[in-house]
């Protein structure tokens, strides 16, 4: 199904970095909300930011988010220390394209890593990169309309 990520795994934190680099990915490109922080927070958790920091040694990281917000987008962007674009419009791949253009970033050696596969795995699909679906990094604190919505959205790439 063309949905389907090459991977579907519980949170980034799961995302097996050596299996990556052994398939010869160099860049990971990230969804913002639900995928590197909890929605709407505008912060990164010490975990997270103690993950990116091991990332980032063997990868480039760079996030294309779908949010307009503009008080949003200067908060995060006052915490984020790497390569942020909003306003993506995912899944369409135009934003997402100049950011890879300006880095240099080509698609067989780039992942794009999402908790929405109508969104972030369709972008990355279309962008051919390798495909990284996570659930929400917020999980277990998410509302039960939230969680039931996810799991109806991810009947799509289940079968």
């Amino acid at each position: 199904m063309f949905l389907k990520p090459d991977y579907d795994l519980e949170n980034i934190y799961a995302i097996d970095l050596e299996e990556l680099k052994k398939k010869g990915i160099k860049s990971l490109l990230f969804d913002l909300d639900s995928t590197l922080m909890q929605s709407k927070t505008g912060a990164y958790s010490e975990k997270t930011l103690s993950w990116l920091e091991e990332v980032r040694k063997d990868f480039f990281v760079a996030v294309v988010s779908n949010n307009k917000n503009p008080e949003y987008i200067e908060k995060v962007s006052k915490v984020t220390d790497f390569p942020i674009v909003f306003c993506a419009g995912k899944p369409d791949t135009k934003v997402a394209k100049r950011l890879m253009e300006a880095h240099n970033l080509t698609p067989d050696t780039t992942a794009f890593v999402g908790d929405r596969p109508l969104t972030d795995t369709l972008c990355g699909k279309l962008l051919g990169c390798t495909t990284i679906l996570v659930d929400s990094i917020s999980a277990d604190v998410e509302k039960p309309i939230v969680r039931f919505v996810r799991r109806l959205e991810r009947c799509t790439v289940r079968k």
